[in-house]
């Protein structure tokens, strides 16, 4: 058991009716993450359980699941969709001893728990948590109630922004809007689709990134490798996308000190199907024939924001690949039980920068970084290259144009058979040299094979990390498709160094644990 902690980030609601109820719901329920919890206090009466019995439903995703109250059963346990969920009710305990008793603590591991009277376990709740408290006013009418939201310990950052989210949508008018969880992606964003009168739009929730650890010169990774720390990058690159003629998503609404856009919803259709996913070859040629009709376009690295603000693309420079390539060697190798000497390492960067510097030394362009099929949706009704909407671009660079060709034809989490790679890798570099007859396609293959086999070893990295740091062993399954793609990319012949000491260093994947 832990103490009762103290402190934290309030914020109170006027709830004049019970759809007012279930929207604080849905705001608190967008937060939630499994092993939470959520305590319920207030009078008798004031509505805990009809607010915990809406939460369950609405995670349930179904308005007719049956969750009677627990005071007699004390706890009831409900499988979700997502996560397990916990419901209890301790009025009837005589005090917090009677919990062990219960096996509380068991039940609860890795749920969300929703704990009704939680004062009678005082002294023993955990220091992170959310409390809702709900309070009657009876002079304001039967349905009015007060709430108070507060967010203890860590989840203080949480409750505050739950508020700062209300805030956002009552500003841009969508404060009554329903609101539904969208699967994420690999990082810190989340979003939502809400629904206001029968039209749809995405709520994207992406908070400034927090510096991690210094790694190198006295800088974190994420400032090294150049990713995004708020959301002007996105900003910037929806509106130059769109100036294009391209499917970037229209903005709404914005707040960019909360990290909150508004944007629009392209839909559910995408460029691959079946289970596993495979390409729709038609939609990836359209997608190829997005990025050939970008890159003959000489782009700006300066891009307006909002009137006085402007942002500036970073250069995917070779410190930026390089840091991104030792992933294998931090994250991946471990994996297999690999140990590299620094004299290795050392070996292994070198050649990497012989390899990197012809395409870091070409023409550079913007490289969207992230243009693989779960960020591409297939807009059927718009035409050309407009029937691809492009979402996910925030970490863009002005680097090297191949380097988003390898990430859509070695899609880490499609199978893309080497001949359709062949085929659109043909299609993209016919429509360069028609549109530019001094197009140098041999060394533009030979960028492709180069940086393919760098986004391969750094995604191999990540996908070992994501696992072992960030608790995701989901992504594991990817790999040997990624290391399928790192062996087609480390054939080429200008690679053949690189090769030597892969085959040297690397282990095959089946030792993988």
């Amino acid at each position: 058991m832990f103490p009762t902690s103290t402190g934290g980030f309030s914020f109170t609601a006027a709830l004049e009716d019970e759809q007012a109820t279930r929207r604080l719901m849905a705001d608190i329920a967008a937060a939630v993450e499994p092993g939470d919890l959520i305590t319920l206090s207030g009078d008798l009466g004031a509505g805990k359980t009809t607010f915990a019995r809406a939460l369950i439903r609405h995670f349930a995703g179904d308005e007719t699941v049956e969750v009677p109250s627990p005071t007699f059963t004390i706890m009831q346990t409900y499988e979700l969709p997502r996560f397990n969920l916990l419901h209890a009710d301790l009025y009837r305990l005589s005090g917090p001893s009677e919990l062990a008793e219960l096996g509380f603590e068991d039940a609860a591991e890795n749920a969300v728990t929703l704990l009704e009277w939680p004062d009678r376990a005082a002294g023993h709740l955990p220091p992170n948590r959310f409390d809702l408290t709900l309070t009657l006013s009876p002079q304001q009418g039967e349905t009015f109630r007060n709430a108070t939201v507060t967010g203890y310990g860590t989840f203080a950052a949480k409750a505050e922004r739950i508020a700062a989210i209300r805030r956002f949508l009552a500003r841009a008018g969508f404060a009554l809007a329903e609101r539904k969880h969208m699967q994420g992606d690999a990082s810190s964003r989340s979003y939502e689709r809400l629904t206001v009168e029968g039209a749809t739009y995405i709520l994207m929730n992406s908070p400034r990134r927090p510096d991690g650890p210094v790694v190198r010169d006295g800088k974190p990774y994420s400032a090294i490798a150049h990713l995004a720390e708020d959301v002007t990058p996105f900003i910037a690159m929806t509106q130059a996308l769109r100036e294009l003629g391209f499917s970037a998503p229209a903005i709404f609404a914005s707040d960019r000190e909360h990290g909150l856009l508004l944007i629009e919803d392209f839909g559910h259709e995408v460029i691959v199907a079946g289970d596993p996913p495979a390409p729709i070859e038609a939609r990836y040629e359209v997608a190829v024939d997005v990025l050939a009709a970008l890159h003959r376009n000489k782009l700006p690295d300066q891009l307006p924001v909002e009137p006085g603000v402007e942002y500036r693309l970073p250069r995917y420079d070779l410190e930026a690949q390089l840091i991104e390539v030792e992933l294998l060697l931090d994250w991946y190798l471990p994996k297999l039980d690999a140990k590299i000497s620094d004299n290795k390492r050392d070996i292994f960067l070198s050649l990497w920068r012989d390899a990197l510097l012809p395409s870091i030394q070409a023409p550079q362009t913007w490289t969207l970084r992230d243009y693989h099929s779960p960020n591409l949706m297939w807009l059927p009704e718009r035409k050309g290259t407009g029937q691809i909407g492009l979402l996910d671009f925030q970490d863009a660079v002005m680097g090297p144009p191949a380097y988003d060709v390898a990430s859509l034809l070695q899609d880490a989490r499609v199978d893309v058979p080497e001949m359709i790679e062949i085929s659109l890798l043909s299609r993209y570099t016919r429509a360069r040299l028609k549109a530019e007859p001094d197009f140098d396609a041999p060394a533009f293959v030979r960028a492709y094979a180069t940086l393919a086999a760098q986004r391969a070893s750094k995604i191999l990295g990540i996908f070992a990390r994501l696992e072992k740091r960030d608790g995701k062993p989901q992504y594991l399954r990817h790999l040997p498709r990624v290391w399928g793609y790192l062996q087609r990319s480390l054939a080429h012949p200008a690679l053949a160094p690189l090769q030597s000491w892969y085959k040297l260093h690397v282990p095959p994947l089946k030792a993988l644990k």
